[in-house]
């Protein structure tokens, strides 16, 4: 069987953590790397049988996340965020292919969202392919300041069964993550050379609502499918109204 390291970052992930390190527990090894935990993040850890190592000052999510694959003892890894769950089924499958033999470079796997009470799938949250199990010889993050990934230099497969994804608590928590990510987003945009205007965001904010909600099935989740569905429209209105307000010189840059 392949040997196979499970890799979290950590930061004041103690509600969350539990559960992600009971999930991965059929690796041959966990790794966390914790920067600045106040809480009881690398507590938890090490009872769960992790190894911890400490990574600090903050470098950043692409070179955190580098960081812990390369603290790997194996060289294929398994990275799962605190608030993810490897399912029983997507274990299974993972434990299928490691007995086999991996016969790709790297796996995407789909991830499911559980929000407002419901796993969501449906709307642009779903399947959200996510390059999480791969050979570190092979791969590395990569990305700027939003939506890092793994690319894999050779052949990439798909896995069948879902890694579980814990979103947001609330509505409030939700609004919060969107306010940060768009103007993460639109400051990237600026700085490589992205415009835009008023009548663009208004356009794909709208085709985003109609996509998310009629084409990508968020109709058929209740309350929690047109909540998904405005908000990601939303979301696409903003981070393109902040890109505005900097081409206009509302806001620095920086």
């Amino acid at each position: 069987m392949v040997p196979l390291s499970a890799v979290l970052i950590t930061q004041d992930e103690a509600r969350h953590l539990p559960g992600a390190l009971d999930s991965v527990r059929f690796c041959d090894e966990i790794v966390v790397v914790d920067c600045g935990s106040r809480d009881e993040s690398r507590a938890i850890a090490e009872a769960a049988g992790a190894r911890v190592v400490v990574h600090e000052p903050w470098p950043g999510f692409v070179a955190q996340r580098n960081f812990a694959a390369e603290a790997a003892r194996h060289d294929w890894v398994l990275a799962v965020d605190a608030d993810e769950r490897v399912s029983p089924p997507l274990r299974a499958e993972i434990e299928a292919r490691r007995a086999a033999g991996f016969d790709h470079d790297g796996y995407r796997i789909p991830r499911v969202a559980r929000y407002l009470g419901r796993w969501i799938r449906g709307t642009d949250w779903y399947p959200d392919p996510q390059l999480r199990l791969w050979d570190r010889r092979k791969g590395r993050w990569e990305g700027a300041l939003v939506h890092e990934s793994v690319k894999v230099r050779g052949r990439v497969g798909r896995l069948r069964n879902d890694l579980l994804h814990l979103t947001y608590d609330d509505i409030s928590d939700h609004l919060r993550t969107i306010d940060s990510y768009t103007t993460l987003w639109a400051r990237q945009a600026y700085a490589e050379g992205r415009r835009t205007g008023p009548l663009e965001a208004v356009a794909a904010c709208g085709w985003a609502f109609f996509r998310n909600y009629a084409i990508r099935r968020g109709v058929l989740l209740g309350a929690a499918g047109i909540t998904v569905s405005t908000l990601n429209a939303y979301y696409t209105y903003v981070k393109l109204a902040k890109l505005l307000e900097l081409q206009q010189g509302v806001v620095p840059p920086s």
